[in-house]
């Protein structure tokens, strides 16, 4: 049944609590993405405030991801996990502090931003070499689809509704006090997590100091060399160029200039992603790898970006709610299946490097996505800013699987073992 199947790998007591942690980890980033949209706003901000605060964390995240993918490769992932939940904590329970005795600067919340990105940039690479480490092969497509299910419900729903009703009901500085405690408690559970050696090639060398840029540049030429992996990574960054400003910027001042909405309409429309994108997880993970695999990932990213056309003209939170379903269902879906192909086909002793290469590059262009956002609303209009986001993707998915012959590709490389012949 596809249930026990998408269930299995929490038959791991190692994995259960990585799980757990990544939960809470979260639970934190969803609410701090609500929260800081309402503290911008409190403190008199707009568009481009906004843009600000998120093109720092979008900044941070890329700083830290490459250095991060090595450290991976060569630290126990244990170790940088534990760093990441307590640099997630800290900068906003002192945020918090401030905003609620009424003396936060805009400045000191762009900070907290930086290193939450910073965090976030840590984290990706060390969760996605630890999962092998934990679980059998077989398990991956369902690990991550589990993980799939997890990150929308509770990144944009779980976390997202606690801050909103925070907000609503009390201030934006309780909402953060809130992300501050839920990153303080992944901390804890980060340090039951068993402390595994990392996986090297033969004659890797012994001490890390010495062998960051190495490693680094073995990264970078695996990355260089492998078509379908590029390919799919410069395809990705370009998706989130003409997506990710307008979902991130405009989609809350869309909200409540068109609909008349607040922060619960707000939470209510990430909501819908986190539903689609919780769907559309668990039915990937519920069914054997698709045998074009390339292709299905490419094409569920491209179709998951088509509903996000509506968010510029609707006007009612209902019908933005229901794009956002349909978008998460795709986005979320091509994850789960992008994340079981680098573990699948990246060798384990690179697996953190090339995890960061994947955050980098395909967030390259992320924080520039963030800061035009806004100034280019102002003069092309809300509406033909999130056209370019529904249309552009799937003709750059067709782009992407001609120019770098991924059938081909695929078809050579498969990934499940055929039927036997009886």
């Amino acid at each position: 049944m596809a249930l026990p199947r998408a269930l299995a790998p929490l038959r791991s007591a190692a994995y259960r609590r990585l799980a757990l942690s990544l939960g809470l980890s979260l639970v934190a980033n969803g609410a701090w993405a609500v929260t800081a949209v309402w503290q911008v706003v409190a403190l008199g901000g707009g568009p481009a405030e906004l843009s600000l605060v998120s093109g720092l964390t979008a900044a941070g995240t890329l700083a830290a991801t490459l250095p991060g993918g090595v450290l991976a490769d060569r630290v126990p992932q244990r170790h940088l996990l534990l760093a990441v939940t307590l640099l997630s904590a800290a900068p906003v329970a002192g945020v918090a502090v401030l905003s609620l005795a009424g003396v936060l600067p805009l400045g000191l919340l762009a900070a907290a931003g930086l290193l939450g990105g910073v965090a976030l940039g840590l984290h990706y690479p060390a969760y996605s070499a630890l999962v092998p480490a934990l679980l059998p092969r077989e398990q991956l497509l369902a690990a991550n689809g589990l993980e799939g299910a997890l990150r929308p419900v509770l990144h944009q729903v779980a976390g997202p509704a606690l801050a909103a009703l925070l907000v609503a009901a009390a201030s934006p500085g309780a909402a953060l006090l809130a992300t501050a405690a839920a990153s303080l408690a992944a901390t804890a559970c980060v340090l039951g997590l068993p402390l595994l050696p990392v996986a090297r090639g033969p004659g890797a060398p012994v001490h890390p100091a010495r062998a960051l840029l190495g490693d680094l540049r073995e990264g970078l030429a695996f990355l260089v060399r492998t078509r379908w992996l590029l390919a799919t990574l410069v395809f990705g960054s370009l998706v989130l160029l003409v997506t990710t400003g307008p979902l991130q910027v405009l989609t809350p001042f869309a909200l409540r200039d068109r609909a008349g909405g607040g922060p619960l309409e707000h939470a209510l429309v990430l909501a819908g992603f986190g539903v689609g994108g919780a769907l559309g997880s668990l039915a990937v993970a519920s069914r054997p790898l698709p045998r074009r695999y390339l292709t299905a990932t490419t094409g569920l990213w491209a179709a998951g970006c088509v509903p996000l056309a509506a968010f510029g003209t609707a006007t009612s939170v209902g019908v933005m709610a229901g794009a956002a379903v349909l978008a998460g269902a795709g986005i979320h879906g091509g994850m789960v299946l992008w994340g079981t192909l680098l573990q699948r086909r990246v060798p384990p002793e690179l697996l953190g490097r090339v995890s960061g290469l994947d955050l980098v590059v395909s967030g390259a262009l992320v924080p520039v996505s963030v800061a035009l956002a806004g100034p280019v609303s102002e003069g092309a209009g809300v509406p033909a800013v999130f056209l370019v986001a529904g249309l552009a993707p799937p003709v750059l998915a067709v782009l992407a699987l001609q120019l770098a012959r991924l059938p081909a590709d695929e078809a050579a490389h498969p990934l499940e073992r055929p039927a036997r012949v009886p």
